[in-house]
Formats: structure tokens, sequence, C-alpha cells
């Protein structure tokens, strides 16, 4: 798990769902593993990092010692992913402050608009070992 890269997600959201299942299939250098953010190993990453104000609506990235949070944990992501998604780095332009404020936007309103599952996911067998943590 050293180089492999560790995203935080909200595991009881179905939007956050969503674009675990999205990375997973633009990630065939296997580069990230998830974990949900409720489970002790996110936990123990968050406070190892020394997150604060990490909210449930957060995603972090933790990629060579380093945590992302929010919008830098998705562009930084996007930098890994296949196809043209590393051309969202552009965003890197905008400050952060007003990247940040839209997404948290975004996450206040997410299980209203996507809804949310009741426990965390539990990945099929084919990707299980793409998990820690579950």
């Amino acid at each position: 798990m050293d180089k492999q890269q560790i995203i935080i997600f909200d595991g009881v959201c179905n939007f956050c769902n969503g674009a675990v299942n999205f990375i997973i299939k633009r990630d065939p250098r296997f580069l990230f593993v998830f974990t949900p953010m409720q489970s002790d190993v996110a936990r123990k990453l968050i406070t190892e990092h020394q997150v604060d104000s990490v909210g449930a609506g957060a995603l972090l990235l933790i990629k060579n010692g380093q945590c992302f949070v929010a919008t830098n944990a998705v562009l930084e992501i996007a930098r890994d992913l296949t196809g043209g998604w590393p051309l969202l780095r552009v965003f890197k332009v905008v400050p952060r402050i007003l990247r940040d404020a839209l997404y948290r936007v975004f996450a206040r309103n997410r299980y209203r608009l996507f809804g949310r599952r009741p426990a965390c996911m539990v990945p099929d067998e084919d990707v299980r070992s793409r998990f820690v943590g579950v």
C-alpha cells in the first residue's frame, strides 16, 4: 500500500460511491485504494494527517505522505486517471477558496440530490482488493 494512493470517501453517499466506481474504471494501473470515511482506517489516517475540519462530505486523498482535501483531492485524483481527466487540472488557476466553497455547497446537498445508503457500500468481489478497512 506504500505506493498506492488512498482515497477516503463517504461510504453511505450514493454520489461518492458512484465516484469511486468511476475512478476504478479509469485507473488501470491500480494506483488508488479506497476506504470509507466511516472506517477505522480512515479515522486513523485523518488523525495522522491532522485534518481538523473534515466533514462527512469531504473527499480526501493520501498521496506520497501528503493529504489533499476537497477540490485539491479531486484535481489530484484526476491527474492520474486515463482519458482526458488530467485536463481538469486547469481548474487549479481558480482560487482554492472559491473552488472549495462551491464544493461545500455541493457536498451539503449530495444526499438530497443523489440519496444515501443505510450502511457503507460493500465492494464486489472483483474490486474488493482495492478497498481497505471494509
